[in-house]
This record gives C-alpha cells, sequence and structure tokens, in this order.
C-alpha cells in the first residue's frame, strides 16, 4: 500500500489531570474532520488520540488524594473517552502512556540512542518549574518565576541524562527550509527558523532522579532514574503504531504521520524536541506540523479562577455537538487564535444552521410530502437556473471542498458549502415551488424544482459531513436513502443525479431548531419550531420571526448622529478575521474607526469610499485598539453589504 492510499492524524496526547475544555475539544474535532475526509477520499485512515499519563504532578495529585498514580490515572481518563463519544469522534484508538507496549517502546528507543552514544551523564544545575516539568537556565527567569507558566521555580543541582540535542540544529534548520509545509502556518514556522538561527540548541536532560520523581518509566540503562516527560509522550505517535491492534506492520503503512495537530503552545516540543529525536533514531519526519492558535473567552483568558473556562459537555448538552463543531471550526480561521462567545455561537446557530441548511432542509420536504405525495419526484427538463445550481454544487464537492480542507482551511471550506446553501434557498425563493404547485400546467417545473432542491441537500450531505456528522446523516435519513459515509463516497468526481426519483422521504424534526436567548439565562432550544410555508401562504423561511425590538421615540433616535465619513486609509487588525482598521474624514476631523466588515471586504477596496458612521459613539476598545464610532452595515452573524452613499457628498454630511 503506498503513502497515497493512508493517512496518520494525531492530536497531542492530553495532560490527565486536566478537565476537558475548548481547547482539547479543538483540536481533537479539526483531527476528526480530517479523518473523516480522507475516509470519504478512500484512503485507509488512522486517527490517534489519548493522554498523557507520567510526570510530577500526577505523582503529587495522586499522592494529595491518597491513592497509588495508576489508580489516579484510571479515574481520570474516561473523562476524556466520555467527551469524544459525545463529541462523535472517530479515533481508530487511544492511547495511554502508562500501556505496557508503549513503555516497552520508550525504552528500546532510549537504549538505542545510549548505544550510539547520543545519550550521556552530567551534572546539572539550574532552576526548575514542577508545573512544566522543565529546567530553565538563568536568563530564562524572572523574578524567581517560570517564564512560560509565571509560577515560582527552585534551584535544583542534580546529575541526569542528556540527549544530544544540539548535534542536530543544523539538521533541522536545512529540513525546515526544504520542506515549506513541515511547520505550518506560516507564522509558527518562522518562529521556530528565527529561534533556531538565532540562537545555539543545547542538548536535552531526558532523565529524572527516582529520589524525586519515581512516576515514569524507568531508564533501561540505569534504574535509578525515569524518563523526561516529554521524552515519553512524544514517543507515543510511534508506539501506537506498534502494539496498539492494528494489521500488521502498520508502522510501514503509516509513519512517518501526515499531520500532527498541536496547540502553539507546544510547537517548539513537537518542531525541535521530537524531530531532533527521530533525526537521531534515523526515522522520517512527519509530514506536517500545524500549530494552532488558543480560545480566549469573551475577550479574555481562560483560566478556572476566572470561572470563564469553557465545558464542552456543556455545550453539547445545551446546544447540539453538531452546533459545537460547526461553530469552532467555523469562526476562526484554524491557526489563529479565536475568541469564545456563546452570544456569537446562538447567532451562527440561528443564521448559519436554522435558517440556512435546516430550513432548506425542511421547506424542500415540506413541499415534497404536501404536493408528491412524499414521492421524491422525477425532474423534468433542466432551465438555466438548476444547471447554475448544479454546477455550484458539483463544484463545491470536486474542487472548492479538497483545496480547501486538504489546506486545513475549515473555516473556507464552510463558507464554500454556506454558499452553495444561499444559492439554494435563494433558488426556493425564486421558482416560487408553493406558487408552481397551484397550477396544473405548471406540474413538471415543479417536480423539477423539488428534485433539483432535494439533489443540492444529497450533495450538501456529503460535503457537511466531516464537519456535522449526525446532521448529514439525518438529511439523507430524511430524504429516505441510506448513505455509509464510512465508505469511500469522495474517491471519484461527483456526478448530479444521484437521487432516484419515486424515494420515499422521512420527514423528521427540526434539523437545527433556533435558540432563544434570554438575557441572564442560559440558552434554551426550543422545543417546537413551526412548520415549512404552506402553499396558500409562502414565507420566505421556516422559522418563527423573532421577536420585535422595542420601539423608541423620535426623541431617543434624535439622539443618534449619523453623518457621512470618507474612507481614507484600511488595514487589517493583527490576529483578526473580521476587523479592519479604518481611518476616515469627516471633513472638519479625522477619525479611527475599527469595523467588523473584514469577512466581506478587502481592505483596499474600501478606500475612497463614503460610508455612514455613528458619530456620537462613546469611543471603545476592540483587541486593544480604540474606536471611534461605528460604520453602518447590512447582515446578521455575517455583514452582507456596507452602507454607501453613491452620490458625491462632502464628508461630515449629517445623515437623516
Amino acid at each position: 500500500m503506498s503513502r497515497d492510499d493512508t493517512f496518520y492524524i494525531t492530536t497531542p496526547i492530553y495532560y490527565v489531570n486536566d478537565v476537558p475544555h475548548i481547547g482539547h475539544a479543538y483540536t481533537t474535532i479539526a483531527a476528526d474532520v480530517l479523518a473523516r475526509y480522507w475516509r470519504l477520499r478512500g484512503r485507509e485512515v488512522f486517527f490517534l488520540t489519548g493522554l498523557d499519563e507520567h510526570g510530577q504532578k500526577v505523582q503529587q495529585a495522586a499522592a494529595k488524594a491518597g491513592v497509588d498514580p495508576q489508580v489516579h490515572c484510571d479515574k481520570l481518563a474516561p473523562q476524556f473517552e466520555k467527551l469524544w463519544r459525545r463529541l462523535n469522534i472517530s479515533n481508530n484508538a487511544f492511547i495511554r502512556t502508562t500501556d505496557d507496549g508503549h513503555k516497552s517502546v520508550v525504552q528500546r528507543y532510549l537504549q538505542q540512542l545510549y548505544d550510539k552514544k547520543l545519550i550521556y551523564k552530567d551534572s546539572y544545575t539550574g532552576w526548575y518549574c514542577t508545573f512544566d516539568e522543565r529546567f530553565w537556565t538563568e536568563k530564562d527567569v524572572e523574578n524567581g518565576l517560570c517564564p512560560d507558566c509565571k509560577r515560582p521555580v527552585e534551584q535544583l543541582s542534580e546529575h541526569n541524562y542528556f540527549f544530544k540535542m544540539g548535534q542536530y540544529q543544523n539538521q533541522l534548520l536545512d529540513h525546515i527550509k526544504q520542506y515549506p509545509s513541515f511547520i505550518r502556518p506560516e507564522s509558527r514556522r518562522n518562529e521556530v527558523l528565527g529561534f533556531l538561527q538565532t540562537q545555539k540548541l543545547g542538548d536535552l536532560s531526558i532523565s529524572r532522579p527516582k529520589s524525586r520523581l519515581s512516576w515514569g518509566i524507568e531508564l533501561p540503562f540505569d534504574n535509578n532514574y525515569v524518563t523526561y516527560v516529554w521524552f515519553d509522550a512524544l514517543v507515543n505517535y510511534i508506539s501506537a503504531l506498534e502494539y496498539l491492534p492494528l494489521e500488521k506492520p502498520a508502522s510501514n503503512r503509516f509513519w512517518p504521520a501526515n499531520v500532527h495537530l498541536v496547540g502553539k503552545d507546544i510547537l517548539t516540543t513537537h518542531a525541535v524536541y521530537w524531530s531532533t529525536m527521530l533525526m537521531a533514531l534515523n526515522l522520517p519526519l512527519p509530514e506536517t506540523i500545524f500549530a494552532h492558535g488558543w480560545w480566549t473567552v469573551d475577550g479574555e483568558k481562560m483560566s478556572k479562577s476566572r470561572g470563564n473556562v469553557v465545558d464542552p459537555n456543556k455545550m453539547v448538552d445545551e446546544l447540539g455537538a453538531d452546533a459545537f463543531r460547526y461553530f469552532l471550526l467555523r469562526e476562526v480561521p484554524f491557526g489563529q487564535d479565536g475568541d469564545f462567545s456563546l452570544t456569537g455561537m446562538v447567532a451562527r446557530i440561528n443564521s448559519d444552521l436554522a435558517n440556512g441548511l435546516g430550513n432548506l432542509l425542511s421547506r424542500t420536504l415540506t413541499l415534497i410530502e404536501r404536493t408528491q405525495a412524499g414521492l421524491l419526484p422525477a425532474p423534468g427538463p433542466m432551465r438555466p437556473a438548476e444547471r447554475e445550481l448544479e454546477q455550484a454544487t458539483v463544484s463545491l464537492l470536486n474542487e472548492a471542498l479538497p483545496r480547501h480542507l486538504e489546506q486545513l482551511e475549515f473555516h473556507r471550506a464552510l463558507e464554500a458549502i454556506w454558499h452553495v446553501i444561499q444559492l439554494a434557498n435563494q433558488y426556493v425563493d425564486k421558482t416560487a415551488p408553493w406558487t408552481l404547485a397551484k397550477s396544473a400546467s405548471d406540474a413538471e417545473t415543479l417536480r423539477t424544482v423539488l428534485y433539483t432542491m432535494a439533489e443540492t441537500l444529497r450533495c450538501l450531505s456529503l460535503a457537511a459531513y466531516p464537519v456535522i456528522p449526525t446532521s448529514a446523516q439525518s438529511i439523507c435519513s430524511q430524504l429516505g436513502i441510506s448513505v455509509e459515509f464510512t465508505s469511500p463516497l469522495l474517491r471519484s468526481k461527483i456526478e448530479w443525479g444521484g437521487l432516484k426519483p419515486d424515494t420515499l422521504i422521512h420527514k423528521g424534526p427540526s434539523l437545527f431548531p433556533r435558540i432563544e436567548s434570554k438575557p441572564g439565562a442560559k440558552p434554551v432550544t426550543e422545543s417546537s419550531v413551526p412548520s415549512q410555508p404552506t402553499l396558500a401562504a409562502p414565507t420566505a423561511t421556516a422559522v418563527s420571526a423573532p421577536p420585535a425590538p422595542p420601539q423608541i421615540t423620535i426623541d431617543e433616535f434624535m439622539k443618534i448622529q449619523l453623518k457621512t465619513a470618507r474612507v481614507l486609509s484600511a488595514e487589517r487588525v493583527p490576529k483578526s478575521e473580521k476587523l479592519i482598521k479604518l481611518q476616515v474624514s469627516l471633513g472638519t476631523e479625522q477619525r479611527q474607526i475599527i469595523a467588523g466588515i473584514g469577512k466581506k471586504y478587502e481592505p483596499d477596496a474600501l478606500v475612497g469610499k463614503t460610508i455612514v458612521i455613528v458619530s456620537n459613539l462613546k469611543p471603545a476598545k476592540l483587541m486593544g485598539i480604540e474606536s471611534q464610532g461605528m460604520v453602518l452595515a447590512a447582515g446578521d452573524a455575517d455583514v452582507q453589504g456596507l452602507l454607501t452613499i453613491q452620490e458625491k457628498v462632502d464628508p461630515g454630511t449629517k445623515v437623516k
């Protein structure tokens, strides 16, 4: 079997003492999307995740609880496995570093490096951080605190074993330069290159004396020491291929890994420690190490003390696994930092999932049920409107989806899918099948429209399956078709017309019920959603209209000052996909405005436009940058258009 027939994807192995949070879910969901996609493309996939269970923090936590460290780990491990099941994670294996099979592989590699004289014993004095289980040099430590976690460090002097990591510095530099996709995104690659080009790479302490730490894998050449937790943990990516239940020889078929997904905080350990270890063992390096960003919550760093740690289990309970998966991958470009907002997630569910995909499915099935006795009709001749939707749908599956997912551009892939959903809903509005149903002379056209709607949904289920697998399966089930999504459905080019006429549909519950939020209350899923438009009184959407906003008086409205402003310059705000920093002229003054229009507009396209702003809005800071006003734009969760003045109007003119 060639490398083109397999795909090996890994997450980091998560620390067993942690409570599963949004960061763990984010990495694992992203890996799951890639695994599901490549299975659809016909590759044999091995998707690995698991737990890191050794080290001083585990030993201390177990001692505090009065139990053996292994008992402590056995108690905590199920919380991750349970969450992955709830999030529909399709991992092939779950590794634990306390597994005997893993331990034996680690010891074998340690012995190989020792025999090659790449491990030596020496004395060492340095500042030690118990939390990170890492030594720091004098220049790294500031005010007695660890530079990473900002916790106090202690000075230790002891004998340890060292791996000759430094001698691989030039070899690693050459590899990174030769293979641009080895470290991604490019900003992370540049970080590692900058580090290796400006600093001398030292040797790595890979042991801890048992007198200080006994909970670890014993060195095969000195039973007074255990191995450093990172040497132990990183080897999991290969050890899993040797001892977990797989058809042999798994290592030859799957290694090197296609993608290691990691958080940006552990990029150095993977790009430097792991890479040099592999070089020393004469093993090939992974194809790609992709380091994604961190999540904040409502603009603040997550922490237990703030009480703002996002619990994925609660998200599943309240909003559903597919909605949570969709939001995480749609909201932020993979690789950048993101900000989690419950309000933002509810807006995504209502606008994209409920009003978009859910609405399309519900109105399609309702019309087939009411006009065709629930049987999928045979289509008549296709008109330009049907051809346009067919072309967009097939192009999505055969071109846009592979282009974006294979580059880990999850948000772009979802944008492309929802573009077709938008086109499909517009097609329904324009063709007005409820009107066609009133005239016998339009019966053939009605059948064509309904078939086109249903076939578009079938194709959309294939495209959306990697991200929202349960919903994709529900779409097919409600369309009356059985689809085996674990089979290579996307191995060949997708062609239009896969649905067979006279198939009996099975309309089910609403795919994504709208979420109603009340101030100070948890989001609640509506127990029922109004049915699709009736033939006598069609409406554009399948869900109830939002409650009318409270009315204001003319005096209240007159407090708002709307003025024209000319855009002088525009640039993107770093680390934000949405925000653009505008410098605008109001005639007598110049202002800076931060506008969330970056998904709709490129900065250069805004320069010279005359826009409308709220000029008497109190200044506020967005991502630390002051905004002195607000632009007016149309749209709900996403901006659809900026309010501009076509005629020649002086900047600063009052709008009324």
